[in-house]
């Protein structure tokens, strides 16, 4: 005998038999929910499906932050989408409680300064990166980023060989707090200000956008002529 395929049942996104006021609510509502449902950021696609076709997303989320101001988390733009996040004031005590916080991606400043400049001047080859630092940056350190998932494979590179590219990922938009790559701090900016030059790159002195202090992780791994392959 055959199965007969259960229907179906759509969501009513329109709810255009609810009053304007409560079918905003109704909105306001599945948004929060589906955001808060996920662990990672969820985008305006997503978003899109529980909602309808005339509703501004862009509102939805200012009402949902409005009524979150005084509460110990916030929703943030990050990685294309948006995330509930316990806000940073909190940590400590998220840490004494729970432990939580307490290991983090651990970056030597090696790493961070190949990893700024992968997400700096991505896609960039591994022998580019080695040409900019003066000195071959090993296999095991991109393998590294791209293990603590900041790193992946780009398009192939149309120099001989086609060797790959690297260029940073959704989960480093992430990690970092930004929203698209467009809120890495402006270059220029900060070459105007004098926290970022070439000279000072290689000396290991990070303007911080990476969260690294200037006592973390110093010594020898500051040098990448200790990671050679």
């Amino acid at each position: 005998m055959a199965r007969r395929a259960r229907a179906k049942q759509d969501l009513d996104t329109e709810l255009s038999d609810l009053p304007p006021e409560l079918r905003w609510r109704e909105w306001m509502g599945r948004v929060e929910a589906v955001i808060f449902a996920s662990p990672e950021p969820v985008g305006r696609e997503i978003l899109a499906r529980v909602v309808g076709r005339d509703c501004n997303l862009e509102l939805i989320i200012d009402d949902i932050r409005g009524e979150l101001r005084g509460r110990p988390y916030e929703l943030v733009s990050v990685a294309g989408g948006w995330q509930h996040r316990t806000r940073k004031g909190f940590a400590d005590a998220i840490r004494a409680a729970t432990g939580l916080g307490a290991e983090t991606k651990a970056l030597s400043r090696s790493d961070a300064l190949i990893l700024m400049c992968i997400a700096y001047f991505q896609p960039i080859t591994r022998a580019e990166l080695g040409q900019f630092f003066g000195k071959e940056v090993s296999r095991d350190t991109i393998g590294h980023l791209r293990g603590l998932g900041f790193v992946a494979a780009g398009p192939r590179s149309p120099t001989p060989g086609a060797p790959y590219t690297y260029v940073t990922t959704p989960a480093f938009l992430s990690h970092f707090g930004f929203d698209t790559l467009r809120d890495l701090p402006d270059m220029e900016a900060l070459e105007d200000a004098g926290l970022l030059s070439k000279d000072k790159i290689l000396a290991g002195n990070l303007p911080g956008i990476f969260g690294i202090d200037d006592d973390a992780d110093g010594g020898d791994e500051t040098d990448l002529a200790q990671a050679d392959d």
